[in-house]
């Protein structure tokens, strides 16, 4: 199955760095930005195998939250 995701990306001391918009907490580096495509394609695959070896019983609810624009 393939998904498509936002890859945000911008160049920091000759590095690509990047990160997935739609998830949160995958970034990624690279010297190159197609190294940087396949190092964050392979730390999104880390990530849902670390999150798939992890399911504990979980509750769902909603919440409303006050937010000044």
């Amino acid at each position: 199955m393939k998904v498509k995701f936002t890859l945000e990306h911008w160049l920091d001391d000759g590095w690509y760095v990047g990160r997935l918009k739609e998830v949160p907490g995958v970034f990624s580096q690279g010297e190159t930005l197609e190294e940087l495509k396949n190092d964050i394609k392979e730390a999104y695959q880390l990530m849902m195998e670390e999150e798939e070896s992890f399911t504990p019983e979980m509750t769902v609810s909603e919440v409303e939250l006050e937010v000044e624009m």
